[in-house]
């Protein structure tokens, strides 16, 4: 009886995937025009546009290690191919659609679990995941505002000038994280919860690899942004981690995100607004939507052929 519901529930999650995978598709595409969509994407070079798909590849071939590194972090083993396809499904469609509770976790629970993972294990590999995705950030972000210490547009309502003192929250925070994991030995106790720091070689990857991914979805909009731009890559990234950064921190009313907001404000002095904004659809097609429809097929295929023979 337990296994036929089981069975039942995996039906019907996968369903539940790929109908979100359809609203999120229409919800993308809800606020343009196709003529919008399509102008957009003629004015940017074709050797750009494979630039940018291709970086989306291998960030997206990156964020595998978040998982890699978590099974590490709690001493247990999983086929890689198994973490590959597990990965790349949460995170696509926690980038794209939202709702990471009913998505990347629920997808996670629903894998692992299938292949003999503990549900203690998957929420330790899911909690050390989202640590690893801002550990990046913060390292990323603190170098780059400290080097080049961006001004931080008024309408924003933070309580800084620029991005400096940000900068050295973050590596603040960074460096700690790296002191605790070579001198702290005993678990912390937050709460009811125990924390025990990873050896400093896992830290270590954890940041690299989260910057990696950090860095490679800068650039993967940085390469469609107009040839002629006198801005340079790393100038860049400071302002795309300054505008991720602002759209957790802020709430800016109007038609555009937070985001938009930011890389509008900021290069609109060096590049048109109609340039950046033709950029910045063909990076959200390339970057959230393409994969989007990849994970959506693969997750078809799978639940139609491979859940009968329960393995992959």
């Amino acid at each position: 009886m337990f296994k036929k519901l089981q069975h039942n529930f995996s039906s019907l999650f996968g369903l539940l995937l790929l109908v979100l995978s359809l609203w999120a598709i229409a919800q993308e595409l809800r606020g343009y025009s196709y003529r919008d969509v399509l102008n957009s994407l003629e004015a940017i070079p074709k050797n750009r546009l494979s630039w940018s798909i291709w970086l989306t590849a291998l960030g997206y071939i990156i964020m595998i290690g978040y998982d890699s590194l978590g099974f590490r972090y709690i001493g247990r083993s999983l086929s890689l191919k198994r973490i590959a396809f597990t990965s790349l499904l949460s995170c696509v469609f926690s980038n794209t659609i939202g709702f990471a509770l009913l998505t990347g976790t629920a997808i996670r629970y629903r894998y692992y679990l299938s292949w003999g993972v503990s549900a203690l294990a998957i929420t330790q590999i899911i909690a050390f995941a989202n640590f690893t995705f801002w550990l990046g950030m913060f390292a990323v972000a603190g170098i780059m505002f400290l080097a080049n210490p961006l001004t931080i547009p008024p309408q924003l309502h933070l309580p800084f000038a620029t991005a400096r003192p940000i900068g050295v929250i973050f590596l603040s925070l960074v460096i700690a994280y790296l002191l605790g994991s070579i001198f702290i030995k005993q678990p912390l106790r937050i709460r009811s919860q125990e924390f025990l720091f990873p050896s400093f070689n896992i830290s270590a990857s954890q940041i690299l690899i989260s910057s990696l991914d950090w860095i490679l979805a800068a650039a993967t909009l940085y390469v469609l942004l107009p040839a002629n731009t006198t801005l340079s890559y790393l100038d860049f990234l400071g302002v795309y981690l300054l505008a991720m950064f602002a759209g957790v921190v802020s709430n800016v009313p109007g038609g555009l995100g937070v985001f938009e907001f930011v890389i509008l404000e900021i290069l609109s002095p060096q590049i048109s607004k109609t340039a950046v904004i033709g950029s910045m659809l063909a990076y959200r097609g390339i970057y959230y939507f393409l994969p989007l429809i990849v994970a959506a097929g693969i997750l078809g295929v799978y639940e139609t052929k491979y859940r009968s023979k329960g393995n992959y």
